[in-house]
């Protein structure tokens, strides 16, 4: 009998953290047996279609009755949670069950620091291994005295199906005309950043911005938008993001402390250059000037002036920055990249 890989999730949306969730428990069903928990939400359903076993559960309770007889029944598990309750169930219950195992906590980082990463050190010295989604957020957890000895960094990375399917942008016959922001629209986002770039560019003028996506700020800023800068269009949340991506010339990532940043790797897929600030998990997921671009974090001059110069560009040049990403994208976050570093945190687990 193949390992249970038990998977609980705190959320049951289909964010990057979702659908990293889901991406792993298929790329090692053939090692282990996948299992997902969660919330009520779309997550469930996914992980339906995938042909992965899906377990709802509604607070803490409830989810510590569905674990029990996973764990009484199988001799070895992989677990993972991204809840520091679900791991402190997982211990509890394994001290009864005292199951061979590798249990792993995922930290993909977030808006609040006690949430994301402060709470973490009470799973100190318990065995468990951490798992950060950027080095940005390994140094997170650091500064909130989590043990170095315990973190490992496992980049999020795109299923080759989806590098394989996903609309690709044409090449370029012009320069940059269309510029697609895709992110919540949170203060932390820092979407307003970008109607302060444009009040000091007026040159700008010529460019189209998309912002797709919904959150705290969205009226406020839209409304600003449509007073001074009828070339910035609010959308709103969209279930088209892979076309939308196809149809755009540059995706522009603003927050300076993305823990990660999924839609810049679903950028890269579609052949469309990126944007992002020099900070945060987002600006390692670039080499700047060489597979995408760079500003200045929180700058709204620096921003300016690297967008006159990248829609300055001639096609020839956008066209090898979105080569040079594309082949960044499948060395480093492709599924056989991303799937390998999990699978070295499980190895302990295979058959005598």
């Amino acid at each position: 009998m193949k390992p249970a890989f038990l998977y609980v999730l705190h959320s049951g949306n289909l964010y990057g953290t979702e659908r990293m969730a889901l991406a792993t428990l298929d790329g090692l069903r053939d090692r282990l047996e996948p299992v997902l928990f969660a919330p009520p939400g779309p997550a469930l359903g996914e992980a339906e279609r995938l042909e992965i076993q899906a377990v709802e559960f509604r607070g803490a309770r409830d989810l510590a009755i569905k674990l029990r007889p996973w764990i009484a029944r199988h001799r070895r598990l992989a677990f993972a949670a991204t809840g520091v309750s679900h791991s402190i169930i997982f211990l509890a219950w394994n001290l009864l069950y005292g199951r061979r195992n590798v249990h792993i906590h995922l930290v993909h980082g977030g808006t609040d620091e006690r949430e994301s990463y402060g709470r973490k050190r009470m799973l100190n010295g318990r065995g468990i291994r951490f798992v950060a989604v950027s080095e940005f957020v390994r140094d997170r957890l650091l500064a909130h005295g989590v043990a170095e000895a315990g973190i490992d960094v496992c980049e999020n990375f795109l299923p080759d199906r989806q590098i394989a399917d996903v609309p690709r942008r044409p090449a370029f016959r012009e320069g940059v005309r269309n510029v697609v922001v895709v992110s919540r629209v949170d203060p932390i986002k820092r979407i307003d950043l970008l109607l302060d770039c444009l009040d000091r560019h007026p040159v700008l003028k010529g460019l189209n911005f998309r912002i797709c996506g919904t959150g705290w700020d969205l009226e406020v800023l839209r409304a600003r938008a449509e007073k001074d800068h009828p070339n910035v269009v609010f959308e709103g949340f969209s279930d088209r993001i892979p076309q939308i991506l196809a149809g755009s010339d540059l995706l522009l990532h603003l927050c300076p402390c993305e823990p990660f940043g999924l839609a810049i790797l679903e950028a890269m897929a579609a052949g469309v250059p990126v944007l992002v600030p020099d900070a945060g998990g987002a600006a390692s997921l670039i080499e700047p000037g060489i597979s995408g671009f760079q500003f200045r974090a929180g700058d709204a001059g620096d921003l300016g002036t690297v967008l006159e110069e990248v829609a300055s560009l001639p096609p020839a040049s956008l066209d090898r920055i979105a080569a040079a990403a594309d082949a960044r994208l499948r060395e480093r976050y492709s599924s056989k990249a991303g799937l390998e570093r999990y699978a070295r945190l499980f190895k302990e687990l295979a058959d005598d």
